[in-house]
């Protein structure tokens, strides 16, 4: 069969100030009717400028060089505004890595799918109503009609990126371009989203670029696998050959990134010498006054119900669950961002509420938030953002902040001239860096990571991981870490404690993650990991 999509010799350049920077070269890659192919790398590697490339959405700065993009045949770049615009979402569909920046969030999500039919099908209102609707219902939305009316806030992670989907093959393209998917979703969201997708490949002839940087997940759907490094394809064929008997280095190094809970990066558990506790902790998010009770305001949702938890002195504790199960509300709790009922006890010093948390709390207990981009200020240097927990916590002289500074950069494998530069200047692995040194700065007795790696690539994600390791045990500062993989934490913590709708269902050892006593969720989670 003649291929959807057929990229040819296409080499890609950003106009920088200091000159052309290339992002893609001689890219040869088809895809055929029906087939997945998974495009794969480190960031950077020019997945995401390949895929706006083929819809023809590449920012001012763009120079393209030779080859050729073509659709069925086609050659794209020959095309005009006007045609590309009729062009994408009837023939071309894309599904964004975090669904709540694909929607609108002035529009209620029936229109959204309508727009497109409208568009593209020239079908009426009522029509396009009623097609959207079945679409909704398609991808497995419960209640597809009360879908319809809401906005994006008001559902899920997972039933955005549904709405995503039953949007993007509602004009049956020809080729659907998936970046990322499943990476803003929980282990169990992000299995029926790939179960969903499977469902209506199978059902319809559309070919799919799938990108990703989880190997994994990638040879669960794709048919076959091209592996980027620097712009340049180095490893291309059948995803059983390339993920079992890969030929490049570059291949390799990503399959060897991939979190192997037989291959453990902390040591033993610590002696138990208890740090904290929580006793029927409750955090209650919408609390209406009396008024607007009268006025039907809506009722009160608990986000965390009756929690009880021990952490000891020096232990990583992994915190699991689908997003909803209340691992956040706890961090939030703990950091004094929600208030709850019930009682904290930590460092012998106990909490019924977050009003007497000071100082001394706030600098034993800090928090590393999922992206780095929202926790650093854009606006300030690193050695402002490192030198701030240095004096508000410790005061020192300005040369002793500067050696902290310096200090701290080393610790955690940046130069030191990073100190002068924006956060925008490094990378994301390198954001996250200065994070975690912010964090580990106040010399804390605990350290909460709350999904840190998720927005990582594979090979990102385990240098960020043995640093984190590296730090916790040279500290002796005992860990919350907040994940949904499942993999990665069973490599990391002592203990694993399974959040569901608030509660904590589940606790038991790291290494006996596997075994059949385990809780009817925690079994559901093991199921739902993708392996190789």
């Amino acid at each position: 069969m003649s291929p959807v999509l057929s990229v040819t010799g296409y080499t890609l350049s950003y106009r920088t100030r200091s000159g052309l920077r290339r992002a893609l070269s001689d890219i040869t890659l088809d895809i055929a009717p029906g087939e997945t192919l998974g495009l794969v790398g480190a960031s950077g590697s020019g997945k995401s400028s390949l895929a706006w490339s083929i819809l023809r959405m590449l920012p001012g700065n763009a120079q393209e060089g030779r080859g050729q993009i073509a659709l069925a045949g086609q050659d794209l770049r020959m095309l005009t505004r006007r045609q590309l615009a009729a062009l994408r979402g009837r023939r071309i569909g894309m599904v964004f890595q975090d669904p709540s920046t694909a929607l609108n969030p002035s529009m209620r999500l029936g229109d959204q799918v309508a727009e497109v039919l409208i568009r593209h099908q020239r079908l009426n209102n009522r029509d396009a109503a009623i097609q959207a609707e079945a679409w909704l219902a398609r991808t497995g939305l419960p209640h597809p009609r009360a879908i319809m009316d809401r906005y994006p806030h008001q559902v899920s992670g997972g039933e955005k990126q549904r709405v995503v989907i039953a949007t993007a093959f509602a004009c049956r393209p020809e080729l659907i371009i998936f970046d990322e998917p499943t990476t803003a979703l929980d282990v169990i969201t992000g299995a029926r989203i790939l179960d969903l997708f499977a469902e209506l490949r199978a059902e319809t002839p559309v070919a799919s670029l799938y990108i990703s940087h989880d190997l994994a997940l990638v040879g669960r759907i794709a048919d076959r696998v091209a592996v980027l490094e620097a712009g340049r394809i180095v490893e291309q064929g059948p995803a059983r050959d390339v993920l079992r008997a890969p030929r490049t280095a570059t291949t390799r190094r990503l399959l060897d990134a991939i979190p192997d809970p037989a291959h453990r990066l902390s040591g033993p558990p610590p002696p138990a010498a208890p740090l904290l506790a929580l006793n029927d902790v409750t955090v209650t998010y919408g609390r209406a006054s009396a008024f607007g009770q009268l006025l039907g305001a809506p009722a009160p949702v608990q986000g965390a119900r009756h929690l009880t938890l021990a952490l000891n002195q020096g232990e990583i504790l992994g915190i699991v669950g689908e997003s909803g199960s209340g691992k956040s509300t706890l961090a939030r709790a703990l950091t004094g961002i929600a208030p709850f009922t019930g009682q904290v006890v930590f460092a012998n010093r106990r909490m019924t509420g977050t009003d007497r948390m000071d100082r001394a709390w706030h600098r034993d207990i800090q928090i590393i938030f999922q992206n780095p981009d929202a926790s650093l200020n854009p606006r300030h240097r690193i050695r402002t953002i490192l030198g701030r927990p240095l004096r508000l916590y410790a005061p020192a002289s300005p040369a002793e902040i500067e050696a902290g500074i310096i200090a701290m950069l080393e610790e955690v494998g940046l130069p030191a001239a990073y100190a002068s530069r924006h956060p925008h200047e490094l990378s994301g692995g390198e954001k996250q860096r200065v994070a975690i040194a912010r964090a580990f700065a106040a010399a804390p007795k605990l350290v909460i990571c709350d999904e840190i790696t998720s927005a990582l690539d594979v090979v990102v994600q385990a240098d960020i991981a043995r640093l984190l390791i590296a730090l916790q045990a040279r500290h002796g500062t005992a860990c919350l870490f907040i994940t949904h993989d499942l993999n990665l934490v069973r490599q990391l913590a002592h203990r694993v404690a399974v959040m569901y709708r608030g509660d904590v269902v589940d606790v038991f050892d790291a290494t006996d993650f596997a075994t059949a006593d385990r809780h009817l969720y925690t079994q559901a989670l093991l199921s739902a990991v993708s392996r190789l």
